[in-house]
């Protein structure tokens, strides 16, 4: 199959029940491809020049230990307040104190992310960040929800996979780290409907007050918007 073009298929994951052995296993593989990609590197690199957050919203955040994985590599951000925000959250109260031992203090939002960014009325989040997240979106799906994320914060930061036959061969090599029948599946599913060029710079609100970058390193594709009113 050609991957010119982008093919968003449902998750086995998203159709599981959080406590399902399954859904529980793949989550705990989820974090071996994390480390196997060097997703919690590559993030940190990304943000690693932004300003000092205060306050920063993770978009579909699991089970929060993605962040808790980067937390470490960021040690002058001590003090943050995160917000880890999914439709159906399961972070754990050990999440939530390592958290606290890192000096990131956390806070869980049970909540559909659309809904979300078009309710809040605060003051802009000093940084959103997604992880294995945007992919799941269709096109016009995608471009509303980074057109609320950019009314809503300075930065905007996200690793999704990359779609490429390189991507794609790895996918399908995961029985290798024991991934069980979900995560093997989902991660096809994943590169087909990753991204590729620019193809997230132009979702992204066109404006001369956002810096974009955007590129894929190895399996992950990355972006950065960051927001500089004149």
């Amino acid at each position: 199959m050609s991957l010119s073009l982008r093919r968003v298929d449902p998750e086995i994951l998203d159709s599981l029940p959080p406590d399902n052995p399954r859904a529980i296993r793949s989550r705990r593989d989820l974090k071996r491809v994390n480390m196997a990609m060097n997703q919690s590197r590559i993030f940190a690199k990304l943000v690693r020049d932004l300003p000092k957050p205060q306050r920063i919203l993770e978009l579909g955040s699991g089970d929060g230990t993605f962040l808790l994985s980067v937390a470490p590599l960021l040690p002058s951000w001590r003090g943050v307040r995160v917000y880890l925000l999914d439709q159906a959250p399961v972070v754990s109260n050990e999440t939530l104190q390592r958290f606290e031992a890192l000096g990131w203090h956390a806070e869980v939002i049970k909540e559909d992310a659309y809904v979300y960014l078009a309710q809040n009325k605060g003051p802009r989040f000093d940084l959103i960040s997604s992880n294995l997240f945007l992919h799941h979106f269709h096109e016009e799906s995608l471009r509303e929800l980074m057109s609320r994320a950019a009314a809503a914060t300075k930065a905007f930061v996200s690793c999704d996979p990359e779609r490429s036959q390189f991507g794609l061969t790895g996918a399908r090599m995961l029985w290798a780290l024991a991934c069980n029948d979900v995560t093997r599946y989902d991660a096809v599913v994943s590169v087909r409907a990753g991204f590729r060029g620019e193809e997230l710079s132009a979702l992204w609100p066109k404006s001369e007050e956002w810096s974009i970058f955007e590129r894929s390193v190895l399996f992950t594709h990355s972006f950065l918007a960051r927001w500089r009113p004149a």
